[in-house]
């Protein structure tokens, strides 16, 4: 294993047919591969919707028993239409699999073998990259250049060789023409994402690509990850059993990166682990105290840990490879976390929006305030029980603090998903990276070590975050549940006031969204009738078929797809109505 293993391939491995015969030098044909893109996409989506038509009409349970089928057949033929296509095409199947929350299990299963299975690219491509990057082919500049690469990733590969001296060393290089196939790519990307927009009410579309381009072409500047890898193996010096590669820059361009070999095991290979007597409790523990170091303190984390990005050696040496993907933790961030946890204490919406704000997140309409509104829910049951309250004098209120960061750390709990969460705010760019880190940070982990509980090892760290040295845990939670008492002494006179109003006749009440489901159900009773007429001008089109009468057959097979249009037409309008009413 070796510097940059995002994405290993078995050594001797022979590239897929599909994949050599792909003619990545000719313009014309990267092209035209939008075209296979474009294709997948409309059969996907239009696999769901037909699913859906006849789940209307035959019921939900017909639909309930055929739906993770459709999600299985799907998930392959995007998977074919990755491999075939490679380029970015497999990051962005890279990143699907790994969204765990999102996707359902017969969804995500097929698209998990993009992460081990990306075969290399011609030797002839990385020699010409060498030789225009170090003006000679790797024979010339490296004692030893081995030819079959350690792995292969979506935009690269990693070669080992030996320097003059006998140092040895992994060359990762870019792919040949790999800055032309990704723009390619992401207009492809942007486009497509714009067709499933069409069909499924997504906001913050124009967002999410921009940072997926802003990510991608980061990863592709080998100049930021090696200053990158600089800095943070400079932060983890204090920690003797952890490593970053040491890097070479007689041997780094922008497109080349050369670091030190490091021998070792992914962090996910189980077998090897026990056979060197590695204990995984201590290991997780290890690797999630890095991590702590790295966001908590340092600010400055590596933002892709996934398994073959995490080398173990055989004294236990945790290495961290491919740094492509590095995140800061800015200091809107650092300011709004605090900000929202004693926000959400204090039961204050409006601080909550405003500290959302600070970080980065944009509200989108009502769903913002219900999403606030259960996580002041979840936070205030979870800590109900550890209030003690010995007497009504407000002073005599008792926190557990240890029980407390637990329980707020325990969102495994929640009754609210990520998904709400994106659908109420537009999620800024390190919030994602951040996340995305934590899932596969708690994958890692959890693989490694399934009975241990991380928050007892991530607690100092974040109340040092949050609240440092002046305040405490307790100290906080008290002085809310005192905030929150005396706010319920003010709740009768409230009440007093509205009552006033209705007995004068000046209480107004507002219906909210009541415009929006009429014109749905409106546009649901058009569905249901065109549904009918489509059915039974099929029926009659079979009927008129086998009878030999084929101008009447055509005339009412006609009908059937004039009505099946205008299911999707008034799909389309129920959509747009969605849209202007959130």
């Amino acid at each position: 294993m070796s510097e940059a293993v995002h994405d290993p391939v078995p050594v001797g491995s022979e590239p897929s047919a599909k994949l050599t015969t792909l003619a990545f030098r000719n313009p014309a044909a990267r092209r035209l591969r939008f075209v296979k893109a474009y294709w997948t996409t409309f059969v996907v989506i239009n696999s769901y919707l037909t699913l859906g038509f006849f789940g209307r009409v035959l019921g939900r349970s017909w639909y309930d028993a055929r739906l993770p089928r459709v999600h299985a057949v799907n998930a392959k033929r995007i998977e074919a239409t990755i491999v075939e296509l490679q380029g970015l095409f497999i990051k962005v199947g890279q990143l699907i699999s790994i969204m765990t929350n999102f996707l359902p299990e017969e969804f995500r299963k097929p698209l998990e073998s993009l992460q081990d299975q990306v075969p290399p690219r011609p030797i002839d491509e990385i020699t010409r990259r060498v030789v225009h990057e170090l003006g000679a082919p790797p024979g010339e500049v490296f004692r030893t250049f081995d030819e079959t690469p350690l792995a292969s990733a979506s935009l690269g590969q990693v070669h080992r060789a030996t320097l003059e001296d006998g140092t040895e060393v992994v060359i990762k290089v870019q792919h040949a023409d790999i800055d032309a196939i990704v723009q390619i790519d992401l207009k492809t990307i942007w486009r497509i994402m714009v067709i499933v927009g069409w069909f499924v009410p997504l906001q913050g579309l124009d967002v999410i690509y921009r940072q997926i381009r802003e990510m991608i072409e980061a990863e592709l500047d080998f100049v930021r990850e090696a200053a990158f890898m600089e800095r943070i193996g400079k932060n983890l010096e204090s920690f003797e059993d952890v490593a970053v590669p040491r890097l070479y820059p007689e041997f780094c361009t922008g497109r080349v990166l050369t670091s030190a070999y490091w021998d070792g095991t992914k962090v996910s290979d189980l077998e090897s682990l026990d056979a060197w007597g590695i204990d995984r409790d201590e290991l997780a523990n290890r690797l999630i105290r890095t991590y702590c170091k790295m966001v908590f303190e340092d600010g400055l984390y590596h933002a892709d840990p996934h398994p073959g990005n995490v080398l173990v050696t055989r004294d236990g040496t945790i290495v961290l490879l491919d740094f492509g993907a590095v995140a800061e933790l800015s200091p809107a961030m650092k300011q709004g976390i605090p900000d929202l946890l004693e926000a959400v204490l204090k039961r204050d919406s409006g601080a909550i929006y405003r500290s959302f704000r600070t970080m980065g997140f944009s509200a989108r309409g009502a769903e913002a305030e219900a999403a606030s509104e259960r996580i002041i829910e979840y936070v205030h049951r979870r800590f109900q029980d550890q209030v003690q309250l010995e007497s009504l004098n407000l002073k005599d209120i008792k926190i557990d603090p240890q029980m407390g960061i637990e329980n707020l750390l325990d969102f495994q709990r929640q009754d609210f998903s990520i998904r709400e969460l994106t659908s109420a705010f537009q999620v800024p760019k390190d919030w994602v990276l951040l996340e995305r880190t934590v899932l596969l940070m708690g994958g890692v982990c959890t693989h490694l070590a399934p009975d241990m509980n991380p928050i007892s090892v991530i607690r100092p760290y974040l109340e040092e975050f949050i609240f440092g040295e002046d305040r405490d845990f307790a100290t906080l939670m008290v002085n809310a549940v005192k905030d929150s008492a005396m706010n319920a002494l003010t709740v009768p006179d409230d009440i007093r006031k509205y009552l006033q109003k209705a007995m004068r006749g000046e209480l107004e009440m507002r219906f909210r969204g009541f415009g929006r489901s009429a014109n749905l159900l409106y546009s649901l009773g058009h569905q249901v009738i065109y549904s009918l007429f489509s059915i039974t001008s099929a029926v009659a089109a079979f009927l008129f078929y086998d009878r030999g009468d084929l101008t009447v057959a055509y005339l009412a097979a006609g009908f059937a797809a004039f009505f099946v249009l205008a299911i999707f037409g008034s799909m389309v309008l129920a959509r747009k109505w969605r849209r202007r009413s959130g």
